[in-house]
């Protein structure tokens, strides 16, 4: 198993030196699912929920959150991003919607984290601007399905 590339020798947390790294382009794609009540479903896909479109909504503020990932999560890099795709689809037969995040950049580390930061944004605006006709919503497995760039390649979940 490779070692933790957040720990220096004597074990404290540091900011990985990525200066020496080959600038290459760098994908990751990631997913995640807010389950709910049928109704809650329906008043989305309809667009009657009296906030307006959660899913319009949903989608600029998982853009707005990858590209903030760097301010969030302590010991990433700042990367300009450019590209931040984010595909809502409601799945009636599960009683949930799926988020699908596609994020790009040309950089010397990979945007995962951006990715599953956008996902994670978007299920979590979902879930504040539906709380109050369904608190029970769930969300879950929130995942990379793919990474592509770097000395390590293309990954992909199997």
């Amino acid at each position: 198993m490779t070692q933790l590339t957040h720990f220096n020798q004597s074990g404290e947390a540091h900011m990985v030196d990525v200066g020496a790294k080959a600038i290459t382009q760098r994908t990751a794609v990631t997913e995640g699912y807010i389950e709910m009540q049928p109704e809650t479903l329906k008043l989305i896909i309809e667009g009657g929920h009296k906030k307006g479109d959660v899913l319009g909504i949903a989608r600029i503020a998982g853009i707005m959150a990858g590209k903030k990932t760097a301010d969030l999560i302590p010991l990433c890099h700042p990367l300009p991003l450019t590209h931040v795709e984010i595909n809502l689809e409601a799945e009636t037969d599960n009683n949930r919607i799926r988020c699908q995040t596609t994020v790009k950049t040309n950089g010397q580390t990979g945007v995962e984290m951006e990715a599953l930061v956008a996902t994670s944004c978007a299920l979590l605006t979902i879930y504040d601007m539906c709380k109050a006709v369904d608190r029970g919503m769930v969300i879950q497995s929130i995942q990379v399905l793919e990474k592509a760039g770097g000395k390590s390649g293309h990954w992909q979940r199997g």
